[in-house]
């Protein structure tokens, strides 16, 4: 029985790694998105629509997720701040 533990201890710590590993992905992919508009319909384009707006609560949304599964607090600290200050 031990063993069974320690291997669901195992893949519950795998798991919240890959949450973090996708939620840094999740966020830096929508700031490129945004960054590729901007290039392509230029700076006003984003004064114009919504999208960083709604990236934000996106981000927030996202670093939520985290928090629920991550036990690492220090990177989610990093995570936040990088992330909501992108926007």
């Amino acid at each position: 029985m031990s063993e069974k533990v320690s291997i669901l201890s195992s893949i519950q710590k795998m798991l919240a790694d890959l949450i973090y590993i996708n939620s840094i992905i999740a966020t830096e992919l929508m700031k490129i998105t945004e960054n590729t508009a901007t290039i392509r319909h230029g700076e006003e384009f984003l004064s114009e629509t919504s999208c960083p707006t709604e990236h934000y609560e996106l981000c927030k949304s996202i670093i939520q997720i985290i928090k629920k599964y991550q036990k690492q607090q220090i990177n989610i600290a990093i995570l936040e701040s990088h992330t909501l200050k992108h926007i």
